[in-house]
């Protein structure tokens, strides 16, 4: 197995699934947008069709906390930033919006906004992936007589037929992190949205979708696979919007946009926006896409990204992965007639926990940090859980609580630092642990990402 370090100021950047169909598509092309929506950064690359760097650009994406566990962007703020981040990106290249030829779009997943099918008035905020608003709900409904009926009949079928996707719903539990949970809760808590839903007048979309749709000014409703596929109301086996799911919540599959390929021409920016039409090549979920990204294309294949959270990802193939422990099955990328899927533990608070404790001005900058953790012999007993949005699998609580426990009279700063530090180590053994005692897949290769 081989551990590759793959940082860098393209590593998380989801251009790639994009390239070859935009040179297909324009070979007297120039130049290629690359732009990452993640969950605290956005980010544009620009790229010759040799996919070289020839411009970059960034801006911080600012989180709104308006009660505690709630996590949400505003979509106007975010628009402005994403087609400011552009501008600047193109401009910093040294080029004009009419050398630009196409644009790949990567997002972070989950996060989702309903909006009016009529005006485009967003009903809401962003909800972000990293909200806990529905805790409640998802241990509602994990302990409800309806799940334990689906999970004892899938149990039973299974044990006759075999069928995978009875074992999928056999083992099936609703996270926090699920939009299907969170879209419940603005149902129940928004009656806007659910009187619009009712009139087939109201349009759901993740990050991908919403831009997409102002990007087109309206004119392109649509997601991909793969940022389906993170939803959970998403059926992996006959590659749709869940029937399941849809009966069981009492969400109509109406309220989903159409799925294309991940590759796929989605339309044209509208030309009003940057004055000229610009070709939208492709739509990615950021994990996928950086799995795509770094050329994670064998089964065993594995990718590590920390950045605001830790997303272990591994290539499951043609295969998808029914999980014991929580690991979610997704799928990577669709081009074509190629699908290739994932097996998927992730941790929420990864920078999250680096970014608090600097809050703290324990340390004037980040750098310090490392230093500080290796001035000592250990933490001296200190331990620091990481779980400002709970903690996922295998442990699967969205009420476990951030703390430190073993703190002494003796405690210094460097030793919470330290603690902090290791946590994130822990946490990534334990999510390594989990894949590799879980899959019978030989893990062939991780690379690793910030």
């Amino acid at each position: 197995m081989k551990l590759i370090d793959s940082s860098g100021p393209a590593a998380n950047n989801a251009f790639t699934t994009s390239v070859a169909t935009a040179c297909a598509l324009a070979p007297e092309m120039k130049y290629i947008l690359g732009i990452d929506v993640g969950s605290t950064v956005i980010r544009c690359h620009v790229y010759d069709k040799a996919a070289v760097l020839k411009g970059f650009s960034s801006k911080q994406i600012e989180a709104l906390y308006p009660q505690p566990g709630w996590v949400e962007l505003d979509p106007e703020s975010l628009w402005t930033q994403f087609i400011d981040v552009i501008k600047e990106a193109v401009q910093v290249a040294g080029l004009k919006m009419n050398q630009i030829s196409a644009l790949g779009l990567s997002t972070q997943r989950a996060t989702f906004i309903t909006w009016n099918k009529k005006t485009g008035k967003p009903f809401h905020n962003f909800i972000s992936w990293q909200d806990v608003r529905a805790a409640n709900l998802v241990k509602s409904w994990n302990r409800s007589f309806l799940m334990k009926a689906v999970h004892g009949i899938s149990s039973l079928l299974h044990f006759f037929t075999r069928i995978n996707k009875l074992l999928l719903a056999r083992s099936f539990s609703f996270t926090t992190q699920h939009v299907s949970l969170r879209l419940v809760w603005v149902l129940q808590h928004l009656s806007e949205v659910e009187k619009a839903t009712k009139d087939d007048n109201c349009c759901f979309g993740t990050v991908d979708t919403w831009l997409l749709y102002k990007l087109t000014k309206g004119a392109v409703y649509a997601t991909d696979y793969s940022n389906a596929s993170t939803t959970a109301f998403f059926d992996p086996f006959k590659l749709q919007w869940s029937d399941l799911f849809s009966k069981l919540l009492s969400i109509p599959i109406s309220l989903f946009p159409p799925i294309e390929d991940t590759s796929h021409i989605f339309g044209l920016v509208d030309a009003e926006i940057f004055g000229v039409p610009i070709a939208i090549a492709a739509l990615a979920a950021d994990q996928q896409a950086a799995m795509f990204g770094q050329c994670c294309f064998d089964t065993g294949d594995i990718k590590l990204t920390m950045g605001t959270g830790t997303f272990w990802d591994i290539n499951t193939g043609n295969n998808i992965h029914v999980s014991k422990k929580g690991l979610y099955p997704l799928v990577g990328w669709k081009i074509g007639n190629e699908i290739t899927y994932l097996a998927e533990g992730n941790a929420s608070d990864t920078g999250n926990a680096i970014k608090w404790i600097q809050s703290l001005e324990l340390f004037d900058n980040v750098e310090e940090t490392s230093q500080m953790a290796h001035s000592l012999v250990n933490s001296g007993g200190v331990c620091f859980v990481p779980s400002f949005s709970g903690l996922q699998i295998p442990v699967n609580d969205p009420y476990a609580c951030t703390s430190f426990m073993g703190i002494t009279p003796t405690t210094t700063k460097k030793h919470l630092v330290r603690a902090v530090l290791e946590s994130i180590a822990f946490r990534n053994k334990q999510l390594y642990d989990t894949i590799t005692t879980e899959l019978s897949i030989p893990a062939m290769s991780i690379r690793i990402l910030d």
